[in-house]
């Protein structure tokens, strides 16, 4: 029986709070989470688009092997969101989904 508490983010006194930009708006995330991580914290489901139908994609393994959760960081066009960590002032762009991952 699945848990409610299964992808809640774990409650934590390591990492500072610090603040990333996502599409031009300011979210919270812990220092040491990955941006993946910080983005799900906020509810952000769906990643970017398929390029072979337009579906919308999610992170899925979490660990840099699917490469489904490729965001914009810092200009950087690609980056693997489970794999890079968040900090302080980092600029991230998600393409806005149509519909649910």
């Amino acid at each position: 029986m699945p848990n409610d508490l299964q992808f809640r983010p774990l409650t934590s006194t390591k990492g500072q709070p610090i603040i990333i930009w996502v599409n031009g708006e300011p979210l919270e995330a812990r220092a040491g989470w990955s941006v993946a991580a910080a983005l799900l914290a906020h509810g952000v489901g769906a990643f970017g688009l398929s390029a072979i139908n337009g579906r919308p994609r999610g992170p899925w393994c979490m660990m840099g092997a699917c490469f489904q959760c490729q965001v914009r960081i810092d200009g950087t066009p690609g980056r693997q969101a489970c794999m890079t960590q968040a900090r302080e002032g980092m600029r991230i762009d998600v393409p806005i989904p149509r519909g649910d991952v």
